[in-house]
């Protein structure tokens, strides 16, 4: 066939496609790459038939029109995804390795056992706060543990961004306190409840809880944490050995598939250091989307590779919302396009606030009003 006739066939079939979605999804075409991808995947999770030439074909013709219009070529980027298939390069310890208090704590204990079992049920907060210090009585002010049969490897700050999810906090520390106990991790959670009513800044959120966070200790690595993920797997390492970071590779509401390339939400980690360099998140995204993907080009932008664990290690399920959620950042598509401008302008540098913070049994409390005259960037 011509040369000129498969483009034309091509062209035909891209339209054909473009013409069959919803009007919902054309509005997704023109906004950033990963959330073409991201829709469908949650259009498929939520029951809704796609022929497997639209997912596999009509997704790269999509894509390929979003990078199109922008500034930022992604591809031009190092990435590294491990593959679903790819086995661990060391196995873990068995059952019967012994280890001295002197001595640094393996990276791959045998108390790790893999997948966990999930449990949605809602649960007071004073009831996991007694369940875990029966548990173990060393757990302290803060969610501050370290253990005491090794040195710790990492010393892991767990960022949460916080509004309205009260029922969500126990279900969460029920489930990763205890698995970052048997990572022998030393951690402690900072959670960073937005008060006011500007609309929910995440990527403020996060930068708040760094700065707080590294008011109280010298933390090797930062940890950003969805409320809502809960870990599938305590194999999914914590510490900072292959950071920057992506944890939450596989979530039950995207089918348990990566939802585009480029994601990076829900649970990653940069080392200290890392997240100094790229000046931290962005302060500008006030509402739902694209902070994780502005995070993404600031990662690239500053040299890093991105990694993730391998298989099924990654697994996460999100909580069900009982209801509303934060509105939608509309403005989110143009700051994307300007993200490497902007890095050094807004992010951890132009940041000014006054928190109210007090220390509880699990986690610091960290409230604060934010304002966008708390973070101004010049023009530019």
């Amino acid at each position: 066939m011509p040369t000129h006739m498969r483009f034309r066939r091509r062209s035909f079939l891209g339209l054909l496609f473009l013409f069959s979605l919803s009007t919902s999804a054309l509005y997704f075409i023109y906004s950033a790459p990963g959330i073409v991808n991201e829709y469908l995947f949650m259009v498929q999770a939520r029951g809704i038939q796609i022929r497997e030439n639209v997912r596999n074909i009509g997704v790269q013709v999509i894509e390929q029109v979003v990078r199109g219009g922008y500034s930022i070529s992604i591809t031009d980027y190092p990435y590294v995804n491990v593959s679903d298939t790819e086995v661990q390069p060391t196995p873990f310890l068995p059952e019967d390795f012994t280890y001295l208090p002197s001595q640094e704590c393996p990276e791959k204990l045998p108390s790790m056992k893999g997948r966990l079992e999930v449990n949605m049920s809602e649960i007071a907060l004073e009831e996991v706060e007694r369940w875990l210090l029966k548990a173990d009585p060393t757990l302290g002010p803060g969610g501050l543990w370290k253990p005491h049969d090794c040195i710790p490897r990492w010393k892991v700050a767990i960022l949460v961004p916080f509004r309205n999810r009260h029922e969500h906090l126990p279900i969460l520390f029920r489930h990763l306190i205890p698995a970052l106990q048997r990572q022998r991790l030393q951690f402690a959670f900072y959670v960073i409840e937005q008060a006011g009513n500007e609309p929910f800044n995440r990527a403020m959120l996060f930068n708040v809880g760094f700065k707080e966070a590294m008011k109280d200790l010298d933390w090797d690595c930062v940890v950003f944490h969805d409320v809502d993920h809960i870990l599938e797997n305590d194999r999914n390492y914590y510490g900072c050995g292959a950071m920057p970071r992506h944890f939450a590779v596989k979530l039950n509401k995207y089918s348990y598939m990566l939802p585009y390339q480029e994601f990076f939400g829900g649970v990653s980690g940069l080392t200290v250091e890392q997240f100094k360099r790229i000046n931290g998140f962005p302060n500008a995204f006030w509402g739902w989307g694209g902070e994780d993907d502005d995070l993404w080009y600031r990662v690239q932008n500053a040299g890093y590779t991105v990694s993730r664990p391998p298989g099924d290690v990654g697994r996460y399920m999100s909580i069900p919302h009982h209801h509303r959620g934060e509105a939608q950042f509309l403005g989110r598509y143009t700051l994307l396009r300007r993200s490497k401008e902007r890095q050094y302008l807004d992010g951890l540098n132009n940041l000014h606030y006054s928190p109210l913070v007090s220390r509880e049994t699990l986690y610091t409390n960290v409230s604060v009003t934010l304002t966008r005259e708390l973070a101004p960037v010049p023009d530019y």
